[in-house]
C-alpha cells in the first residue's frame, strides 16, 4: 500500500507525458495543464511548424518537446515512438490519445470516404499508440502508481446529437468501449486506461458551431461551453495519485449533456 501527502494528490512532478494532437485545441489545453501540474510533456502534430512553435511557447511553463508526425497511421505512430526513444526516454507515465478527425455532411450525401480515415485516426490510432509504447508504459508502471492511458472520446459517442457527423460519433462510441476492453487487458500490468468524453469546447473542430453560440449553449444543461480548466482538471485527476484507483471509466466533461438525457 502507498500513501500520498494531501498536497501531492494532484501533483505530476517527475512524470513524463505524451499528448497526441497537442499543438492546438483540446490537446494544447491538456498539455498546458500537465505542464502546470509538473509533468514533462511531449506533444505531437502532423504540422511540424505548428508543433515546434507550440512547444516553444509551452516551454515557458515547463519542459515541453515537439514530436512532429502522424498519430493516425501505423507508420507515423512507429516513427513518433522512435523519436520519443531517441529523445532519451525509456519510460512513459501518461499517454493522452487526443488526436482526432471528423467529417460532417447530410445523411443523404454522407460519403464512403468519410469513414476509413476517421476510424483510422480516432480508433485504430489510439490502439496502435498504446501497442507501440507499451514497453515504455510498462517501464513506468508501479503497483499503487500505475501508468495512465487517457483516450479522448466525445459526448457525441455517449449521447445522440444532430451534428450529422456519423463516422465521428461512431468512432467515439467505439473508443469509449475500446477503453474498457484495454483497461481489462492491461490492469494486470499496472496500466490504467480511462476515457474523457468532452462536450463542446472552443476548438477548431467546433468553430462552425460557435458562430451560433446562443443556440449551442441552449443544448447544454449548465448553459456554457467548456473551458481549458474544465478539461485540464479532468485529465490531471486521472493522471495523478487522486485517480490511481480508476480504470475502465468514461468521464463526461460536457456540462451535463450525457448525464441528463
Amino acid at each position: 500500500m502507498t500513501s500520498t501527502n494531501f498536497a501531492d494528490l494532484f501533483s505530476l512532478t517527475g512524470k513524463v507525458a505524451l499528448v497526441t494532437g497537442g499543438a492546438r485545441g483540446l490537446g494544447r489545453m491538456i498539455a498546458t495543464g500537465l505542464l502546470r501540474a509538473g509533468a514533462k510533456v511531449y506533444i505531437t502534430s502532423r504540422d511540424e511548424g505548428d508543433v515546434r512553435a507550440a512547444a516553444d511557447e509551452l516551454n515557458r511553463l515547463g519542459i515541453c518537446q515537439a514530436l512532429p508526425g502522424n498519430a493516425g497511421s501505423p507508420e507515423g505512430i512507429a516513427e513518433l515512438a522512435a523519436q520519443f526513444r531517441q529523445a532519451g526516454e525509456e519510460a512513459l507515465n501518461i499517454l493522452i490519445n487526443n488526436a482526432g478527425r471528423t467529417w460532417g455532411a447530410p445523411f443523404e450525401t454522407f460519403p464512403d470516404k468519410a469513414w476509413a480515415g476517421v476510424l483510422a485516426v480516432n480508433v485504430q490510432g489510439p490502439f496502435r499508440m498504446i501497442q507501440e509504447l507499451l514497453p515504455e508504459l510498462e517501464a513506468a508502471a508501479k503497483a499503487g502508481d500505475p501508468s495512465r492511458v487517457i483516450n479522448i472520446g466525445s459526448v457525441a459517442g455517449s449521447a445522440v446529437n444532430d451534428l450529422q457527423a456519423y463516422s465521428y460519433s461512431a468512432s467515439k462510441a467505439a473508443i469509449h468501449h475500446l477503453g474498457g476492453q484495454l483497461a481489462s487487458e492491461l490492469s494486470s500490468r499496472n496500466i490504467t486506461v480511462n476515457t474523457v468524453a468532452p462536450g463542446y469546447f472552443p476548438t477548431d473542430m467546433t468553430a462552425h458551431l460557435q458562430d451560433k453560440r446562443a443556440g449551442l449553449t441552449n443544448k447544454i444543461p449548465m448553459s456554457r461551453i467548456g473551458n481549458a480548466a474544465d478539461i485540464q482538471g479532468a485529465v490531471i485527476y486521472l493522471s495523478s495519485a487522486a485517480g490511481a484507483y480508476l480504470t475502465g471509466i468514461v468521464l463526461p466533461v460536457d456540462g451535463g449533456i450525457a448525464g441528463t438525457r
